[in-house]
């Protein structure tokens, strides 16, 4: 069975809490690291008192809750910095020293990682950083034995999307579940891959994200020039 330990931040509410239930179905020991709870996912500190696990979800995020950034104060711009970011990174570096190979870490993102979303700009920002984050670090993380992925949702039905609920009730917009989101977070956890994303959405199940290849370099002559040695 995989995973038989697992840790889940951000675990008290939402999207969290069910992973944390999938996962103590499946039959995992799982530890719910939560700020209600104490845990802090932005505090170094507090990541040295986590010890090895076969699975973490690195799941805790909030929103700034603003999409004006004239009005963006400084308090919500360190607030969610510390939680989207802070969390992930902090979570992957220690996991990175204490767990054994044959682990994964699978960290929350969002479409808003891989699309603009205008109505909360440095929300959308961090997590295409997550999404960065995630594909730049497995390589690394390969060599010791540990896969690392993304889960990136749509619109989900958990107390994060606040009054816009009422406006894709209204429009007849399907909004996920917290469970549906649970289930691709085990499907990206027991996946083969290594730093690759999937998309989930109502009706649909998880997708791997085919990401674009971009132009590359050509020399004077107009041929194609490949990568620099090492």
């Amino acid at each position: 069975m995989f995973p038989r330990t697992a840790l889940v931040t951000g675990g008290a509410s939402g999207i969290g809490a069910a992973i944390v239930g999938l996962l103590r179905d499946e039959g995992a020991e799982v530890r719910a690291l939560d700020l209600s709870d104490g845990f802090d996912v932005s505090d170094p500190a507090a990541w040295e008192e986590v010890g090895p696990v076969e699975l973490a979800c690195l799941n805790a995020g909030v929103v700034t809750g603003e999409g004006n950034m004239a009005a963006l104060t400084d308090a919500q711009y360190r607030r969610i910095l510390g939680a989207n970011v802070d969390g992930v990174v902090l979570g992957t570096r220690r996991l990175s020293r204490v767990m054994q190979p044959g682990g994964a870490i699978v960290a929350t993102a969002s479409l808003a990682g891989l699309i603009p979303a205008p109505e909360d700009p440095v929300y959308t920002l961090t997590k295409h950083a997550v999404v960065g984050f995630v594909r730049s670090a497995a390589p690394q993380l390969e060599a010791l034995g540990i896969r690392i992925n993304a889960v990136a949702p749509g619109f989900v039905d958990t107390p994060m999307i606040g009054d816009a609920k009422e406006r894709f009730d209204e429009a007849g917009f399907p909004l996920l579940r917290p469970d549906d989101v649970a289930r691709a977070v085990l499907l990206a956890a027991r996946s083969a891959e290594t730093g690759q994303v999937f998309v989930v959405q109502p009706g649909r199940e998880p997708l791997q994200f085919r990401f674009p290849n971009i132009p590359g370099p050509r020399d004077p002559a107009g041929a194609r020039v490949g990568p620099p040695p090492g």
